[in-house]
């Protein structure tokens, strides 16, 4: 929700809202859109999944230990199918 302070002439303070609200029935979370935005949404989750457990996976041996994981633990991570959370 944006919402906008304006001083008026007066020194009197205006509140301005800018967002708009969709008739019953017509939000973002309904409908073709809303699926669309969701399936975006888990596709974006799983890649950036996939690409933070390739990067844990190729740290060297001393920063893994500077975040409290050994090897195992992070090849373990970087095994589990990027749906797995």
């Amino acid at each position: 929700m944006a919402q906008s302070m304006n001083n008026g002439m007066d020194g009197s303070i205006n509140n301005t809202r800018t967002d708009a609200q969709a008739p019953s029935g017509q939000g973002i979370g309904q409908g073709i859109g809303g699926a669309l935005v969701a399936l975006f949404d888990t596709v974006a989750t799983w890649n950036e999944r996939r690409r933070q457990r390739r990067a844990l996976e190729a740290l060297p041996d001393h920063l893994l230990q500077d975040i409290g994981l050994s090897r195992a633990d992070a090849v373990t991570e970087a095994d589990k199918p990027f749906w797995q959370g």
